[in-house]
């Protein structure tokens, strides 16, 4: 069994994935750690095979016939290799020289067992923190934060209390959800509450996974003091206003049809 298998899935984003991979195989090069990534392409053909080939023969590759989607794409590239920990990572991220990131964060989960997952602080390219550990949302938090439904006080309201801003993010603690960009999470947990729900073909998936974390009591922790860069292009809201952008966007369709499955599911439940 390997100690982590780092799984990145592709969907049109080979130039990423070449930047993230050479910074990746810079941290874990003295790491000791017996290290697998694998990537697994949701039907690009965009000339991934061929640059993995060329450039990271070591990379387990695998490619998908059809786009199923993101979760189902992380479960197959889990499901490819068995390791210790699991290291879901998106492909628009980069870690910083000399880091040592991912050797930080399987010491962290060496050291504290009763964790299930946690998350890096992510910072944008320009250095800036990105929130990436919420709260639970509420049904109407999406409809406030992008409408002017309630006004300019109670949309800043719901989003800063959606996003943590309340809390000193130089530390490290316990958070509800963090962002399926990057988490890093223990096979045994894994093996309790299982994988991805593959009925999110993509957005929603990361909140309903750390939820199962937390009602399996598996605790979900963000920790400050490890650090990786992400481009994060927040695809689905590239149109502004939540009735337009659902006529003219295709991923905020998606991401509702998801929000309206991660309600539904989690319907009357609290952890």
């Amino acid at each position: 069994m390997k100690d982590i298998n780092i799984v990145i899935v592709n969907y049109k984003m080979k130039d990423d994935i070449d930047k993230c991979l050479t910074s990746l195989f810079l941290d874990t090069k003295d790491s000791g750690l017996e290290i697998i990534v694998t990537v697994v392409d949701n039907a690009s053909h965009d000339g991934i095979a061929e640059l993995l080939k060329e450039k990271y023969p070591e990379v387990n590759f695998i490619q998908m016939s059809e786009n199923e989607g993101f979760g189902h794409a992380q479960n197959t590239g889990m499901e490819s290799c068995e390791a210790k920990y699991y290291f879901a990572l998106n492909p628009d991220t980069e870690f910083l020289p000399n880091s040592n990131a991912i050797k930080k964060m399987f010491d962290y989960m060496e050291k504290h067992d009763k964790i299930g997952m946690i998350g890096p602080k992510i910072i944008y390219p320009d250095g800036s923190l990105q929130y990436s550990c919420y709260r639970f949302p509420s049904f109407w938090q999406p409809v406030f934060s992008r409408t002017k439904i309630g006004g300019e006080k109670l949309r800043n309201k719901m989003n800063d209390n959606f996003l943590m801003k309340d809390f000193d993010h130089n530390s490290t603690r316990p958070v509800d959800w963090i962002m399926g960009s990057a988490m890093f999470v223990r096979n045994k947990a894994v093996k309790e509450v299982g994988m991805f729900d593959n009925r999110f073909w993509m957005y929603a998936e990361d909140s309903d996974w750390c939820r199962r974390m937390w009602e399996a009591h598996w605790p979900v922790y963000y920790v400050h003091d490890i650090v990786i860069k992400h481009a994060h292009g927040r695809g689905s809201a590239k149109v502004p206003g939540i009735f337009k952008a659902l006529i003219k966007n295709k991923l905020a369709r998606i991401h509702l049809s998801s929000w309206l499955k991660y309600m539904w599911k989690w319907r009357g439940k609290k952890i």
